[in-house]
């Protein structure tokens, strides 16, 4: 019985997530599902990358977390327009809390909505928010085994960053365990090497989010 619930639920779920990508594709803005542990540093990359973007595209953001709004007011300093969604302990966001948060975002036509989802690795790899790409984030101090321990958001992630390597000479972190065991669960995904502390890579992979604005067919620039 407990299946079938959570069936039904994934099932709903995919519902909303279909009439997500229908309102996003005819917008022409792109969506990404940002997601990583907690403490990886993927606000952090946010703040960098839309720090380098903004002045190029409009940007608006969803930020999910369990209670504080404490990540939403450091992207809010960016200048770019934030909505908070509280789960209080749910350890996602699904495809209707995206759908009624986006609901003010769009009006305002941005070129890039980015869902920065809960921290979690396990959670939000399940749940289709409608999305246009899925981006990871992973750092060098959580070790070598989180792609082995965690696949499925992995296999599902069209581009994978790797934060903090500046921290790489200071730990047992195994560059090429991790390209390898990447490799072996999804051999098409993009890889960035990244340091959000100095801004190593952050410059590679603005540019890639370029490439994919405008690859969704948004060619006009602010």
């Amino acid at each position: 019985m407990k299946v079938k619930l959570e069936t039904r639920l994934l099932g709903a779920n995919e519902l909303i997530a279909h009439n997500n990508r229908t309102i996003f594709s005819n917008q022409g803005v792109l969506v990404i599902n940002l997601m990583s542990s907690p403490g990886s540093g993927k606000t952090t990359i946010l703040e960098k990358t839309i720090s380098r973007l903004k002045d190029q595209i409009k940007i608006a953001v969803i930020e999910g977390d369990l209670y504080t709004d404490q990540d939403a007011q450091r992207i809010e300093q960016q200048g770019v327009k934030v909505v908070q969604i509280n789960t209080e302990g749910t350890c996602h966001l699904d495809a209707g809390m995206v759908s009624h948060a986006c609901q003010e975002l769009l009006a305002d036509n941005p070129d890039l909505l980015v869902v920065e989802n809960v921290g979690n690795l396990v959670c939000p790899a399940e749940f289709d928010l409608g999305e246009d790409l899925r981006a990871v984030v992973i750092s060098v101090p959580e070790g070598n085994d989180k792609i082995t321990k965690y696949p499925l958001v992995f296999q599902r992630a069209d581009v994978i960053l790797v934060n903090k390597m500046d921290l790489l000479p200071f730990t047992d972190f195994d560059v090429a365990r991790v390209q390898k065991d990447i490799g072996l669960i999804n051999p098409k995904t993009k890889i960035f090497f990244v340091s959000a502390r100095n801004g190593d890579g952050l410059e590679e992979w603005s540019s890639w989010l370029l490439e994919q604005i405008h690859a969704k067919g948004r060619t006009k620039l602010m």
